[in-house]
């Protein structure tokens, strides 16, 4: 399979280091340090158990047109960052090329093919401008949840902390002859791929942690178990979690585990820095729309109360502003002192 992987960071890297090394034909599109060091050394995958593993066979560019024409092109960016090359990924297709998604949150295309009333609805809050579903039609996309954890520890060095689950699905819940040769793919180079016949339901099991916890812990600057055990956050976490539960079930979403034992769950990952956090932390734009706006859109079309979401959303995104503006300081200081 010709496979283009866009974006070379901890989830990129470790699906197109495994894939490599499964025998797969990977282009890496990517920019900077991690173009330089991929196409000089390849791409090296550090397991768990600090075994290390480098992928030779690989090409890196950060040139869409000079990759040509995939079988599977996969988006291993944040959700805010997909715009930004939407004009370029087209540039990757051929007639049957098929685009797997691994955005966490609730993705552009969550209204195609989804039945009743709201059916073809934009999600304006990851796609403000319907760019990225004008140039990566849904037609094409098989959807995808990301359960591994790994780290970009050096350009072109990934290190596995754990997780292997990528399940994948048709937007319609079919299972066609193209979900299994991406499953069947992925399968092959050590994940666990299963094909759901409702890959939505498995978004909103994930979603449902990262939209309280993510926000939360980037308020709050504390991990997972600092935010389960002190009660007020962990109240506040379970209010939002019911806010969230009663949108999906209006668009037809029934969650196969309880809130208390996704709360546990959280808890049990321990001393662990949310993404959001490591963003603030790094002075990074945190991803605040796909995982906490988009659920307070959702609210909106579907006509559900969410006041609990809507503040920390509100908060979140005050804080994402003032680090824009604070780096705008910067910078301009920056300019002006050189």
């Amino acid at each position: 399979m010709k496979i283009a992987i866009i974006g070379a960071g901890a989830i990129g890297g470790l699906v197109g280091a495994k894939l490599a090394l499964a025998g797969e034909d990977v282009t890496f599109i990517v920019r900077g340090a991690n173009l330089d060091a991929i196409g000089k050394n390849g791409i090296k995958l550090i397991s768990a158990e600090g075994e290390e593993q480098v992928a030779r066979n690989v090409k890196a560019t950060d040139r869409y047109d000079e990759a040509g024409p995939q079988d599977i092109v996969v988006l291993a960016m944040k959700a805010h960052q997909v715009e930004a090359v939407a004009n370029d990924v087209p540039k990757l297709f051929g007639p049957e090329t098929v685009v797997v998604t691994m955005q966490n949150g609730i993705p552009y295309w969550y209204f195609h093919q989804h039945g009743g009333a709201l059916a073809g609805t934009p999600v304006r809050s990851v796609d403000p401008s319907g760019l990225v579903a004008t140039k990566i039609p849904a037609q094409r996309v098989i959807g995808c949840v990301v359960y591994p954890a790994s780290e970009l520890i050096a350009p072109g060095v990934v290190k596995h902390i754990e997780g292997d689950r990528f399940p994948v699905g048709e937007l319609d819940g079919s299972t066609s002859e193209r979900v299994n040769r991406v499953s069947a793919c992925f399968t092959g180079a050590g994940f666990k791929a299963p094909v759901l016949d409702n890959i939505r339901s498995e978004i909103w099991l994930k979603l449902w942690g990262n939209l309280t916890f993510n926000p939360i812990s980037s308020l709050s600057h504390s991990t997972l178990v600092d935010i389960c055990q002190y009660p007020p956050s962990r109240e506040l976490a379970a209010a939002m979690m019911r806010e969230a539960q009663a949108v999906a079930h209006k668009l037809g979403i029934e969650f196969r585990v309880t809130l208390e034992k996704r709360i546990a769950g959280a808890e049990k990952v321990g001393k662990h820095k949310t993404s959001m956090l490591q963003d603030v932390e790094a002075g990074r734009a945190p991803e605040i729309d796909a995982l906490v706006g988009a659920v307070v859109e959702l609210a909106r079309l579907t006509e559900t109360p969410t006041p609990h979401i809507d503040t920390v959303y509100s908060l979140v995104k005050l804080l994402a502003r003032t680090m824009e503006d604070q780096r705008g300081r910067v910078k301009l200081h920056e300019m002006t002192t050189a």
